[in-house]
């Protein structure tokens, strides 16, 4: 199936069409800039990729979208047989799993189809509040994936092209916002006309309950069913006793179903109520203009709406695809242009990964041809199903969980004959039904094929179907096609074994336990082990040996060969990987010393450093100090003649204290002393570990500092308190400090805006202890390139939101706080602007 692009408007973006597969039948455009092609659908049907389950993936890709666009689009997912549009899906799958990994998850929000709405406006008809303010959270997931990609920007993606062409609206998003609270309110704000006509409807109602006031608390009460005042078609009224109709003057509106009460509109209220329901038809008159207009710019930015939805659809599909690679553990296979595949360790990814056992095969070089044999149960046809699956989830854009080295080509048609389809109504045993699906097989195949054969020749006399079996696969292979079939039959492992290009493998099976071990070994036929499965069973051994007896010489020595080859293989396997074990504990012990020799070395090159720079401090100071005593000594001599010579001695006792004094930080052991400029490298912090530097002692942090400035320590047993100017951190934190952070604020930062979430939780905290949160929190928002965060405090008394406010307000990293809006948490979330 082709669909070929045509050109949106009069711009060069592409629209590619997808179409939903069974109840799904609607229409996806998708958006691109690059050049012009046709989208060509692999020739591939539904029952193929059912047949291989890719179904479950897409269902399990669906689960994984952020929105319901993208959803859709991956349970419409079809694989693609043209090189360039697979590497692009895969790299756009790639990139956004390293955008996940660096800056979290995308802001998508609540986005639906905007099509119909859109289409709704541009023909002049009022929207729904409801549907206004999903044009408003689309325009906000716009901006806000705009501010994603921007912020923190450390690599180019495939992706960038399409968030750039999305088209933010902050002013239509706004006074959406801003005009309608919920689905069913208009705000006060939405224009000053409505807010008039509000304010005076509620000096009206006032008015009104004034007036009726005097009937329920004066004379009048006597007369009243109830002392309340109520409503009836829109109209205020009050219950009064059926017998005393006649004792309150006015218009009566409804009576009780006993018709003991009438509802009666006292007469002094009758203008005040007319004027009140003429307030109420303006405000509805007013509050229809405003949801006009707001429509109107609906319909003015239609285009640009869709194109967002189409691209977010597109990104959040792309993003689905990278949050399923990382739950399957998955990474990019190479796409290579030669007819052959490798995959290395690859994992089922429908099978538990507890409990999947991985297996390595090839296809395609050396033998274009595998035939897989081995016990029922034993694996053969999950590897038939991961072959063929791995070819159709990689030429679909996504990744594959298996490791680094493997690769794939592309398959025009990926051909299969799993399962048992044999049909009563149709007259079908289980040989005709296969035997229909490989004439189709013939009939279709070509040197881009991947055919897979499960039980191959099965249903029928053995000799037929194994002779039967060895045409067809040669008719694959002289078509070109890459081709693996299971099988039972000895014929065909013996054809494997004598026919250059064709390759047995088996499945391993451990008949000690009578459990397979589903490891793919290629290179070896299987056996069947039926005689042994069936005695481990409890079939009686003189049945089994009779059993033997019937079994041809040829096919006896056969299935010993095989059997003492397995032994030998399973012996060799395990030597191997006792020599690989020793191997990686001696490489393990090898790093480990290496890097224990390593880091004696630095420390011991730092301390000898430490040592020659203290050396060298102390003496050059005794230098400098010598040099001044013999200077204060030569003012003395010649002094020593002068009457002042008293004089010129306390003098130069005194210079000499003061030079000792100034100069002997430079062998201080308390070097912090050095650094008279010098600043906490962070606020302190209950439990620090400081040096006094008047005392020269070590301490603890009691308290964090006061308001003076003042600490709480404690030296030893001593508890004292201390200014802050006065405490250096410890030597070890001061360092760890000053040269850890250069090292980690990268990997830090990467870790903040990988996990950084755009809201905060606060409630069931005090006060203080949601500020202490929300300060950390905006430097974070900070580093994550956040500049909308939503502090989320609940409504209950109000009390929590009135400190935060209070703070907020005082905050110079806030730019603007709001309450929040439908959609956004209403009264219990206060929204920030950070600057």
């Amino acid at each position: 199936m082709r669909v070929t692009n045509a050109p949106y408007n009069n711009t060069h973006r592409k629209v590619f069409c997808f179409f939903f597969s069974k109840k799904k039948r609607k229409l996806l455009l998708q958006l691109t800039t690059s050049t012009n092609y046709t989208l060509t659908i692999m020739n591939i049907t539904e029952k193929t990729l059912t047949t291989l389950e890719f179904d479950k993936i897409r269902e399990m890709l669906a689960a994984h979208c952020s929105t319901e666009g993208a959803a859709a689009m991956a349970l419409s997912l079809c694989p693609d047989d043209r090189r360039e549009i697979i590497e692009r899906k895969l790299r756009r799958t790639t990139d956004a799993r390293k955008l996940i990994d660096t800056k979290g998850l995308p802001p998508f929000g609540t986005v639906k189809d905007m099509g119909d709405v859109c289409e709704r406006a541009l023909k002049g008809a009022v929207l729904t509040p409801r549907e206004l303010l999903d044009v408003a959270q689309l325009l906000k997931s716009a901006r806000s994936l705009l501010d994603y990609i921007r912020a923190n920007k450390l690599f180019e993606t495939v992706l960038d092209e399409i968030f750039e062409r999305l088209l933010p609206n902050r002013s239509l998003e706004d006074r959406i916002f801003r005009s309608i609270i919920s689905e069913d309110m208009i705000a006060d704000e939405a224009s000053p006309a409505l807010a008039d006509i509000r304010r005076k409807i509620r000096v009206s109602n006032l008015k009104i309950k004034e007036t009726l006031s005097k009937y329920v608390g004066g004379s009048y009460s006597k007369y009243l069913q109830e002392n309340i005042v109520t409503q009836r078609n829109g109209r205020y009224v009050v219950p009064v006793k059926a017998e005393y109709r006649n004792e309150v003057k006015g218009l009566i509106h409804d009576t009780s179903s006993s018709g003991a009460t009438v509802f009666v509109e006292p007469m002094a209220v009758v203008d005040a109520n007319n004027e009140l329901r003429m307030l109420e038809a303006k405000e509805a008159h007013e509050i229809e203009r405003i949801l006009s207009e707001l429509s109107a710019g609906v319909a003015g930015s239609a285009p640009s709406l869709n194109l967002n939805y189409r691209n977010i659809t597109e990104i959040a599909f792309a993003f689905g695809c990278a949050n399923l690679s990382e739950k399957m553990d998955a990474r990019e296979p190479k796409i290579t242009e030669e007819r052959a595949c490798r995959l290395i360790r690859a994992r089922h990814p429908l099978i538990d990964k507890s409990t999947v056992v991985p297996i390595t095969v090839s296809l395609g070089g050396e033998y274009d041809t595998l035939i897989i044999t081995g016990p029922n149960t034993g694996g053969k046809t999950v590897t038939l199903k991961t072959l063929g699956l791995f070819a159709i989830m990689a030429q679909s854009g996504l990744h594959l969980p298996l490791d680094e080295g493997s690769s794939l080509c592309i398959f025009e048609k990926i051909l299969v004959d799993l399962g048992d389809e044999q049909s009563i109504e149709q007259s079908l045993s289980t040989f005709s039904s296969h035997m229909v699906t490989i004439v189709s097989i013939v009939n279709e195949r070509n040197n881009r094929s991947l055919v897979l054969f499960d039980e191959l020749g099965a249903g029928t006399d053995p000799v037929e179907g194994a002779a039967l079996a060895v045409s067809v696969i040669e008719d694959m292979r002289s078509a070109g096609a890459l081709c693996a079939a299971t099988t039972h039959y000895t014929e065909l492992k013996t054809y494997a074994m004598d026919t250059e290009g064709v390759q047995n493998a088996s499945c391993e099976f451990d008949v000690e336990t009578l459990r397979p071990t589903y490891k793919l070994i290629v290179g070896a036929p299987g056996k069947s082990n039926a005689f042994a499965i069936s005695e481990k069973l409890g079939l009686p051994h003189r049945i089994v040996e009779r059993a033997n007896g019937y079994v041809a010489a040829e096919n006896r020595q056969m299935e010993r060969i095989l059997g003492e080859l397995e032994e030998a293989r399973q012996a060799a396997e395990r030597e191997r990987d006792e020599a690989k074990k020793q191997k990686e504990e001696y490489e393990r012990f090898k790093v480990d010393s290496e890097r224990e020799i390593e880091k004696a070395r630095r420390d011991a090159e730092r301390e000898l450093e430490k040592a020659r720079s203290k050396a060298q401090r102390m003496v050059e100071s005794a230098k400098r100090s010598a040099d001044f005593i013999m200077e204060e000594m030569d003012k003395v001599r010649k002094a020593k003649d002068s009457e002042r010579l008293g004089e010129e001695l306390d003098r130069a006792r005194r210079d000499l204290r003061e030079h000792l004094r100034n100069h002997s930080d430079a062998y201080d052991p308390v070097e912090i002393r050095q650094n008279e400029n010098y600043v906490l490298p962070r606020p302190l912090r209950k439990g620090d570990e400081v040096i006094i530097v008047s005392l020269g002692k070590k301490a603890t942090v009691l308290e964090t500092p006061d308001r003076s400035g003042k600490v709480s320590v404690q030296a030893g047993i001593i508890k004292t308190k201390a200014d802050i100017s006065d405490l250096r951190l410890h030597e070890e934190e001061a360092k760890i400090i000053s040269g850890g952070a250069k090292r980690a604020a990268g990997s830090y930062k990467m870790t903040v805006s990988r996990d950084f979430r755009d809201e905060i939780d606060l409630r069931g905290k005090t006060g203080e202890e949601a500020w202490s949160a929300v300060d950390k929190y905006f430097d974070e928002a900070e580093l994550a390139g956040f500049h909308t965060v939503r502090l989320i405090h609940g409504k209950g008394t109000g009390a929590l939101k009135k400190y935060l406010w209070d703070a907020l307000r005082k905050d110079r990293r806030v730019s603007t706080y709001r309450i929040g809006q439908f959609g956004e948490g209403d009264g219990g979330v206060t929204v920030v602007e950070l600057k």
